[in-house]
């Protein structure tokens, strides 16, 4: 979704039985099947925790968390002015909260490190502006360094301590990897490689070892890299504005595409998305092992699908319409969790601004009118379980710890909520008021919950804390 914030300026056919009975007692969340390890993705020991490693949680981006959130009854929200638009907010092993800002001037990102009981700043270092940065997913490594890239394209290893003056806290380059393109994207990978996407349609890797830097053009046409990347132990996922694709290193090193698959496109961009394409960052999820499908969205027209692969040969499981002819279309990455795809309309949303490049929206505004549903995967397809009509500003995510979905609901007269939403019956559960008018509007980004509850979601005024009330 975050490209928004570049300068200027997301059926299954089995083959036994045995496996049918396994995707159909596959669980979706506490309370609906027994827990245990079934249907969760491995551990990336690059990566860092689960839940506040990536701005979709995971190196999968599954949109879950294992973390309960705030609940129903939470305290009064804290609002955090940063001076800019706070689309990535992440944490470390120590649960020290990183936001990476794009300032509101100068359009240059600005990294936050965050006390975690204030919310306020602790450190803060400005990064070298470029042309794509502001919309750059980063990510936290297993040493509770972000990973990202300043304005030259090279890509940034960040620490902090309390080094500083005084024993303060600070943020420093720790190391740095020069990289000829401009990154989009990066995502820790299985092998210990840095995968990434770029704005011309390539994707490669660097290793941070030896700082090798491999990439590998993308299909025939030029193609964009609009939305982050994701992994699992089969490999990298990108989505560019044309197809999906699956890549590993190869023999020697090389950036080796095992399949590549097409998607329908559209003739144009639709409002309420960013680019002209899927707006979805690609989605592992499996109710086995937790990645044997990656399931993206596409942008066809006059209804978009929801898309699953398997993950490793790319064949097609199913391919479901999403919503209806007045909300058919979403910015956001899908929420996998074990058997169960969870889909948010971001169709008329009134983004204040759109990337360069994005092109003209058809029809070129739309009534927002939201909108989220529910599908389980099994022996007949994709099959719609729900669909409600809840405003959704904000990347839904799973809380799997506590059973229910979060996001941001807009109203008509731009009042911002944090919802509980059950992810069994799509009701809502709860709302907790976040702020009003435009300062407040959280641009369908996502909201990262803590390992002490609180949940952290950013907007364009900065950062809001919901953290749980008195017991």
């Amino acid at each position: 979704m975050n490209a928004l914030l570049r300068s200027r300026t997301g059926l299954l056919v089995l083959s036994t039985v045995l496996t049918a009975l396994v995707v159909l007692a596959g669980t979706t969340v506490r309370g609906e099947a027994a827990d245990g390890p079934r249907g969760v993705l491995p551990v990336n020991r690059y990566a860092g925790p689960v839940g506040t490693a990536t701005m979709h949680g995971d190196a999968g981006s599954s949109d879950t968390t294992p973390y309960a959130g705030p609940g129903a009854h939470p305290s009064l929200p804290t609002a955090v002015p940063l001076g800019g638009v706070c689309p990535t907010i992440l944490a470390g092993s120590d649960a020290m909260p990183q936001a990476l800002c794009t300032g509101y001037l100068d359009r240059a990102p600005t990294l936050h490190l965050l006390d975690p009981k204030t919310t306020l700043p602790l450190a803060s270092l400005k990064l070298e502006k470029g042309s794509l940065l502001g919309g750059v997913y980063a990510y936290v490594d297993h040493r509770d360094r972000l990973v990202t890239v300043d304005g030259s394209g090279a890509i940034l290893l960040i620490g902090h301590d309390r080094n500083g003056p005084g024993g303060s806290w600070r943020l420093f380059v720790q190391d740095r990897i020069p990289v000829a393109w401009t990154i989009t994207t990066v995502a820790p990978g299985y092998d210990g490689r840095i995968w990434f996407g770029t704005a011309d349609g390539r994707a490669g890797y660097a290793d941070p070892r030896t700082k090798e830097v491999r990439a590998a053009k993308l299909g025939s046409k030029p193609e964009i890299v609009a939305n982050s990347t994701s992994t699992a132990p089969e490999g990298a996922s990108v989505v560019t504005d044309r197809a999906t694709y699956l890549l590993t290193a190869g023999r020697r090193g090389k950036v080796r595409v095992e399949w590549r698959r097409g998607y329908d496109r559209g003739p144009a961009r639709k409002p309420g998305q960013l680019s002209h394409g899927s707006g979805a960052t690609p989605t592992f999820f499996g109710p086995r092992t937790g990645h044997e499908y990656v399931a993206i969205t596409d942008n066809a027209r006059p209804l978009e699908h929801l898309i699953v692969y398997r993950a490793k040969s790319g064949r097609t499981v199913c391919r479901a319409p999403i919503f209806g002819a007045d909300n058919s279309g979403t910015e956001n990455s899908t929420v996998g969790w074990r058997n169960q795809l969870y889909v948010a309309s971001t169709y008329g949303y009134p983004y204040p601004a759109t990337p360069d490049g994005a092109g003209e929206a058809e029809p070129a505004s739309a009534d927002f009118v939201g909108g989220m549903q529910r599908f389980r995967v099994g022996p007949r397809g994709c099959k719609a379980v729900w669909t409600q009509g809840t405003r959704s500003a904000a990347v839904p995510r799973l809380s799997t710890g506590e059973g229910v979905l979060y996001t941001v609901t807009r109203s008509a007269a731009q009042v911002y909520r944090l919802a509980r939403i059950s992810p069994r019956t799509g009701e809502v559960l709860s709302e907790t008021t976040l702020g009003a008018g435009p300062l407040a509007d959280t641009l369908q980004m996502v909201g990262t919950i803590l390992p002490d509850g609180t949940l952290l979601q950013g907007s364009i005024g900065g950062v809001s804390a919901v953290r749980r009330g008195a017991p």
